[in-house]
């Protein structure tokens, strides 16, 4: 349990071995033998004794002192659960409380308390009773009184189930405006389980129980006052001490606080409207309104179950149609998103969440996102566990009471083997995985396809390639049919693992096929400065392109098949990377393809510094820049794409780390870029602000932006031009034909994917 087991200032060795023999707090056993061995005439407290507890505890209990009775015993009915052979009862009927019932599961104690008290005390029941599961009708007692009770339940090995029974049952035999009194040592285990189940119709203080003087900090019992509203307001925990002036134990002391400080904020987070998770509790308490009538618009994001209720908890969103005036098929629905697509634009915004409602026909649907805890339960279970948990979601005329139906989205793979898992330290976990689709409209061969995964951003998919045998397109085998998968990597989620340690035999990545949508939407950009390209080309040039984030290096690899006429240098952090890329994806290096292990940043700041110096620039392997005498004329890049993920989410942007659109940056690319030079960034995040607050800034560096949102997707992908001059978005169509004869791809149907993209691009202006 983790408190104190013994406060008191007579210390006996008698007293600690039963103490120690008492093991598991939740034992009937225990417990009696405990009682049994110690008697009942010598009472044992746990902490905080009657002299420290009386100024505290007596206002409490008179505040519900009816005016006109003329002592508190006619009108207060007190339920003191976990009584144990305590003397707190007997002290508040000395004090004029008669109206006491005490219970506990121990036989032996209750019995030893009878005892003590039928002579003395004739009017105070004794009870053997399971606090977890009272006999007593709802709405009985204007208080109940816990001292160490819950405290004992909440063993940390066992989990909250049992103190989760107990707070229910306290919840349900209160009456209104009755008060739950807890004497506890507010251990942050505790409170994380008693703070949430009084928010809503609860108003909660907290006090602090002076102590016993002492020569040092001990652990100080702490009271927790929870009075039952006849509305269901949410108000924030007041505290009636000075923070500072705690002189108990510091670690008790710092656990406290940090719980009342969370919870406090979570309750702000509430008041405030913030778009917050809802228990199940706090919405059948009205937190969103009377969840038994529909409310058009309504959106409540919520978890469902809890340990010891269910086999699994979930987060789910309640939303109810916003037109209730159309045919439902039904009028309460769940839809379960596995977690390979929880992270999918449809499932996981708001706007796609509403398409998803609008599509499954339902006046009320509740939609579940599964997370990596269910990655193992089968979808029966998964149906079976949640069937009682949305039952109380369902509006008052469902069906007249019909089962809800489910319905679960498909992860879209038909086969999957793990050809690699691994590590890096500063990638994190990485796999690498081979999965065959299902048959779609959008794929008409069970063609295969390799996928590159870091688990830190969790469901996504980083680069995804075709497999062909030997690396090469046989029309004879693949035919002419083959349609793009529509995968926006890094936006597109993945199943559970299989492993599987054979090999696939001879089938290698293909470079001529761009299974990415993003990636399209890239190469699609360069119709911007087509004209460019084609003059550069014509001239027996090399256009310079440096990519920012090789992953599994196929945009460069694809650019370098297509493009004779561009000189591609790759910029890697990780050198795990690089070796997953040749070992995995074909990735290969020549006169036309360089990689530097280096830091994307760093690496454009030293080609801005060299550059602007006037000298040509040669990279070394390490990613440092040398000076090169040979010429001196300079050379600028005439591409940048930065194409990096993000290990850190806490600033709202998936791809790319925040660096990446710092002002600072942005200048350094401009000042890099050559005068017809091309920045692109794909940008991925699901703030709009932050979408917003991006575009802003780079207005602010480059001359002309443009832009491509992919459909469906999170991703926007920028296109930053350094010349003064630019094309009007009437002439893009004929800019992307001439980006099309510069193209040497194999396939039509990749060409023409990409000069689609391109019909796409918006000036923003």
């Amino acid at each position: 349990m983790g408190k104190k087991k013994n406060q008191k200032q007579q210390p006996s060795a008698s007293k600690d071995d039963l103490l120690n023999t008492l093991g598991d707090f939740t034992s009937k056993e225990n417990w009696d033998s405990f009682f049994t061995i110690r008697g009942s005439d010598d009472s044992f407290e746990w902490y905080a004794e009657w002299p420290q507890l009386r100024d505290s505890l007596l206002p409490l209990m008179q505040q519900h002192q009816s005016p006109s009775s003329p002592s508190p015993s006619s009108s207060l009915q007190i339920l003191v659960p976990g009584c144990g052979n305590s003397r707190l009862s007997e002290h508040l009927y000395d004090a004029g409380f008669g109206d006491i019932t005490n219970i506990d599961f121990s036989k032996v104690a209750i019995s030893g308390m009878l005892r003590r008290n039928v002579r003395d005390r004739p009017n105070m029941r004794w009870r053997v009773m399971d606090m977890t599961q009272m006999q007593f009708p709802d709405d009985t007692f204007n208080v109940v009184l816990d001292k160490g009770g819950l405290d004992a339940l909440m063993e940390p090995e066992l989990g909250p189930q049992l103190g989760t029974k107990y707070l229910s049952e306290v919840k349900r035999v209160l009456k209104s405006r009755g008060k739950f009194i807890c004497l506890t040592l507010a251990e942050s285990h505790v409170l994380g389980l008693l703070f949430p189940k009084f928010r809503f119709g609860w108003n909660v203080c907290l006090y602090a129980i002076p102590q016993k003087p002492s020569t040092k900090p001990d652990l100080q019992t702490f009271m927790v006052v929870a009075e039952k509203e006849s509305s269901n307001e949410l108000h924030q925990i007041i505290s009636s001490f000075d923070h500072s002036s705690l002189a108990c134990n510091p670690n008790q002391a710092s656990g406290l606080l940090e719980a009342l400080e969370s919870e406090n904020r979570i309750r702000g987070e509430y008041l405030n409207g913030s778009d917050v998770l809802y228990s199940l509790e706090d919405l059948q308490l009205g937190a969103k309104g009377d969840l038994k009538k529909l409310s058009p618009g309504r959106r409540v994001q919520l978890t469902l179950g809890e340990q010891g209720v269910s086999h699994f908890c979930y987060k789910a969103v309640l939303l109810d149609a916003k037109q209730q005036s159309g045919a439902f098929s039904f009028h309460c629905g769940v839809f379960i998103v596995p977690k390979t697509r929880s992270h999918e634009w449809l499932f996981s915004s708001e706007e796609g969440q509403w398409q998803v409602v609008e599509s499954s026909k339902a006046a009320r649907l509740i939609m579940v996102l599964l997370e990596a805890s269910h990655a193992n339960a089968d979808m029966e279970d998964i149906q079976k566990d949640l069937s009682p948990l949305v039952k109380p979601l369902a509006p008052a005329d469902n069906d007249k009471g019909n089962q809800i139906p489910f319905m679960t989205a498909s992860d879209g793979i038909k086969q999957r083997s793990v050809v690699y898992q691994g590590s890096s330290s500063l990638t994190g976990p990485v796999v690498i995985e081979d999965v065959v689709y299902e048959n779609t409209d959008d794929v008409s061969h069970s063609l295969p396809f390799r996928r590159l995964i870091f688990e830190r951003t969790e469901g996504l998919v980083q680069s995804e390639a075709l497999l062909t045998r030997d690396g090469l397109f046989d029309k004879s085998v693949y035919g002419t049919e083959m349609k793009k998968v529509s995968s926006s990597s890094k936006s597109k989620g993945r199943g559970a693992l299989k492993r599987n340690n054979e090999s696939s035999g001879k089938m290698k990545v293909y470079h001529g096929y761009l299974a990415s949508s993003y990636h399209t939407a890239i190469i699609s950009g360069f119709s911007l400065i087509s004209s460019y390209l084609e003059s550069v080309a014509s001239a027996g040039n090399r256009v310079k392109a440096v990519v920012i984030g090789l992953g599994a290096g196929l945009l460069p690899m694809f650019l370098h098949g297509c493009m004779q006429s561009m000189q591609i240098e790759a910029v890697e952090l990780d050198p795990v990377m690089l070796n997953l890329a040749r070992d995995y994806f074909g990735f290969t290096e020549d006169k036309r393809m360089k990689v530097h292990i280096a830091d994307g940043i760093q690496f454009v700041r030293d080609y801005r510094n060299l550059y602007a110096a006037g000298n040509e620039v040669l990279l070394s392997s390490n990613g440092s820049c040398k000076l090169s005498d040979a010429e001196s004329r300079s050379t600028a890049i005439d591409i940048i794409i930065v194409d990096v993920d993000s290990s850190d989410s806490s600033s709202g942007l998936r791809c790319p780390a925040a660096d990446f659109v710092e002002e600072s940056f942005l200048q350094n690319v401009k000042d890099t870029l050559s005068e017809q030079g091309l920045f692109v960034i794909n940008l991925v995040s699901r703030s709009p602000a932050i979408k917003d607050a991006v575009v802003s800034r780079m207005k602010e560096v480059f001359s002309h932006l443009f832009c491509i949102q992919l459909e469906g997707e999170v991703n926007l992908v920028l296109f930053g031009l350094c010349s003064e001059s630019h094309i009007e978005e009437d002439c893009i169509p004929d800019a992307a034909l001439k980006l099309d004869k510069l193209l040497n791809s194999e396939h039509p149907e990749i060409s023409q994917s990409i000069t689609d993209a391109a019909k796409k691009l918006k000036r923003l202006k």
